[in-house]
């Protein structure tokens, strides 16, 4: 068979409205954007048209994908849209770094040859056993595992603790009177069901001239705990203002969008404030960090919508002038396990395209797209201090820097 990808279509499975079909994907494209009517792909600059597949190739693999947990809440509509390709992705990550087979090479969300013929595999072998879904399409906030129930304690002691005792930054939140994707702490969302993001700041205190990719993102989805790396700091070097800005740590509100909306060549996926724009603190005193100081003298007057979460390259460099940034060069999966994604992870846009992606940052937005609960586009954001982490597990004291210093070096244990 030949390659079907991003874009595929099987005969008579066209949608009627390209723009109708795109829109709940596009919502945050600039309008000149939204009028391609195309899928924007991995590659740097690649959009990729409705192509016709003869037969039904694609309905076909969707149910695979759906029957073995890694598509659970997608349509088998027989065209190749985000869902499918995250689901692809997934399907051959799971190949490479759950069952140890590196054969299926590089997990690019392309169904050839070799990736139709794991499948095959895969069905025939699970049907033998009787069991053919994925130990993440098993996996449920009604079954989670350990880690899950311990940082979802975390986030409700952290809440019953706040609710009585606000510091100086929750206060801020609480007296702001506008619309805002930044909760105060009567409304965090400790929820097992809500996808929740964790992201926690590291050296807080200390000035660093680039903010280099040194904290930690946990994200906890269907009752596992996945782990990533990069930076919740803005680099005063890709900032537009000396007062760069700092997201105030409490919860936030996202969802599924786009970083670079309005730019042809590099747009992709990311998560942006879900509707208002969220709650920041400026460095007032231009000393590239955010001081007690900065603190007392006030938020930022309006909210931010510019304060995406989005990728970070390999992870050698903050490519952040404010957002959240996720390194793309390893993780830790749901069995604790390092993953060295290095071979197909790009260091920057140039090397974009064939092999090379966004190696663990496609895993995380993956699996936030793919296995969000039916209608649900949205995740809860939670950014917080190593020593406020401290606070709530003592024994965690070193836990943020000895976790990203393990990803970092980058080989699979």
């Amino acid at each position: 068979m030949n390659s079907i990808s991003l874009g595929s279509y099987d005969s008579g499975a066209m949608p009627a409205d390209k723009a109708q079909f795109l829109a709940l994907y596009h919502a945050s494209l600039s309008d000149q954007l939204k009028k391609k009517l195309q899928f924007r792909d991995e590659g740097n600059g690649v959009w990729r048209d409705f192509r016709e597949s003869p037969g039904s190739t694609i309905r076909e693999l969707q149910q695979f994908l759906k029957d073995a947990g890694f598509m659970p809440k997608a349509n088998v509509d027989g065209v190749f849209g985000y869902a499918t390709q995250a689901a692809v992705r997934l399907f051959q990550e799971y190949l490479r770094t759950v069952e140890g087979d590196a054969s299926i090479g590089a997990p690019d969300g392309i169904v050839g040859p070799n990736t139709l013929k794991k499948m095959e595999e895969w069905k025939q072998r699970k049907a033998a056993n009787g069991d053919f879904v994925s130990e993440w399409g098993r996996s449920g906030a009604q079954n989670p595992s350990p880690e899950f129930g311990r940082w979802l304690g975390m986030l409700a002691r952290a809440k019953e603790f706040y609710t009585g005792n606000p510091n100086p930054i929750l206060a801020h939140i609480e007296q702001f009177k506008q619309p805002t994707d930044t909760r105060k702490v009567g409304a965090w969302d400790t929820s097992p069901d809500t996808i929740h993001l964790i992201g926690i700041r590291a050296n807080e205190t200390n000035s660093d001239e680039k903010r280099r990719n040194d904290d930690l993102f946990v994200l906890l989805i269907r009752g596992m705990v996945f782990k990533f790396w990069g930076s919740t700091d803005p680099n005063p070097d890709l900032a537009e203002r000396a007062d760069i800005p700092f997201l105030v740590e409490s919860q936030h509100h996202y969802q599924f969008g786009w970083h670079k909306v309005g730019d042809e060549t590099t747009v992709y996926r990311a998560l942006r404030p879900a509707s208002s724009g969220v709650l920041v603190f400026r460095d007032k005193n231009r000393d590239r960090k955010l001081t007690e100081e900065d603190v007392v003298k006030g938020l930022d007057p309006s909210p931010n919508s510019t304060i995406n979460i989005h990728w970070s390259g390999i992870g050698s460099y903050n490519f952040s002038a404010g957002c959240q940034v996720i390194a793309g060069k390893s993780y830790i999966n749901h069995q604790g396990k390092l993953i060295d994604c290095t071979p197909h992870a790009a260091t920057s846009y140039k090397e974009l395209g064939g092999s090379k992606g966004r190696g663990a940052y496609n895993v995380f937005a993956d699996l936030v797209l793919t296995y969000a609960p039916p209608g649900v586009h949205t995740i809860a954001y939670m950014l917080g201090r190593d020593e406020t982490l401290a606070r709530f597990d003592p024994e965690s004291q070193d836990f943020v820097a000895n976790t990203v210093s393990r990803m970092q070096g980058g080989r699979m244990a």
